[in-house]
């Protein structure tokens, strides 16, 4: 038994210098190129941030670690062009710092404050930001106090108009905000996890994009069938809202598979945790076999 115990802190001994050298080494002794195809990160910063709060934000995204990068600022009239209805006068804190990616590559959302982004979380803004028609990208979110997170999506558009040229549907980028509010308040009211409400949105979508729906009753029914396929108790209200909000959805001319297969596990539920690190797809094979590895391990010294 001593030399099982023994076993098993060299196990964990071996974890500890697999990851945080690994880590400790890219931070210290990589260099980064400059992107020379697809450009340098961009980083948008709320229009009412101190100078002393913008000094954290930069902190939190590392803009000082890259070796250029482009500077923008979001304000309440960038969010009367994105968003039908809101207010102008509206105070944005929430920033964020996007790194095209090669097609393919997906989104990887990284919440690198997640004490003071209280309410959207990154399989959300994964979410919303496939259906205004974001793609391939590294979108990293910060605030320097608690806000919601809601206002983050709207420096995320313009900076992903400034850094492709493209001009994104204020349709997509108006129902991608509803998307937003409407899941966060169902997570709220319906007491479920934020993977919950990710698994929701996505199988309707899925299931949108498979039946083609031609009324608003065959998108209830598509709704009713994920809820229940899912356990989810909704309110009336609450079910009401997310019928509108996928009928306004299935109207729009979305690839719901491109969608779906984006939108995965790794990218969602692990970066806010990792960062960077998850990145490597290297390193994550290796952690990942590393793990299925040890499980097995232990499992056979207590048979």
């Amino acid at each position: 038994m001593k030399q099982r115990w023994l076993s098993i802190v060299a196990v964990f001994a071996l974890l500890f210098t697999v990851i945080v050298p690994t880590s400790s080494f890219a931070a210290t002794n990589d260099v980064k190129a400059i992107n020379e195809k697809l450009g340098v990160p961009i980083v948008v910063y709320g229009a009412n941030l101190s100078e002393q709060e913008k000094s954290t934000v930069k902190d939190a995204l590392q803009v000082n670690e890259e070796p250029e990068v482009d500077e923008i600022t979001v304000s309440g009239e960038d969010l009367v062009k994105y968003i039908k209805d809101s207010n102008a006068s509206s105070r944005m804190y929430s920033s964020a710092k996007i790194t095209r990616q090669e097609t393919g590559k997906g989104l990887i959302i990284s919440i690198v404050t997640p004490d003071n982004i209280t309410e959207v979380t990154s399989e959300v803004y994964a979410n919303a930001m496939l259906t205004a028609g974001i793609e391939d990208a590294v979108v990293e979110i910060a605030a320097p106090k608690p806000v919601t997170g809601h206002s983050a999506l709207v420096g995320i558009y313009k900076a992903y108009e400034v850094k492709t040229g493209e001009t994104l549907d204020i349709e997509r980028t108006d129902v991608a905000n509803d998307e937003l509010s409407v899941a966060t308040q169902i997570a709220q009211n319906a007491n479920i996890s934020d993977e919950k409400i990710a698994e929701l949105l996505t199988g309707i979508k899925q299931q949108i994009a498979e039946l083609d729906p031609a009324t608003k009753e065959e998108v209830a029914k598509i709704v009713e069938d994920q809820l229940a396929a899912l356990n989810i108790q909704l309110s009336e209200q609450d079910r009401q809202l997310l019928v509108d909000l996928m009928d306004r959805i299935s109207k729009l001319d979305i690839d719901f598979t491109k969608l779906s297969e984006q939108l995965t596990d790794l990218t969602t539920a692990f970066e806010e945790k990792f960062g960077d690190v998850l990145q490597d797809e290297g390193f994550w094979t290796g952690v990942k076999n590393f793990f299925n590895n040890l499980i097995d391990t232990i499992s056979s010294w207590f048979k």
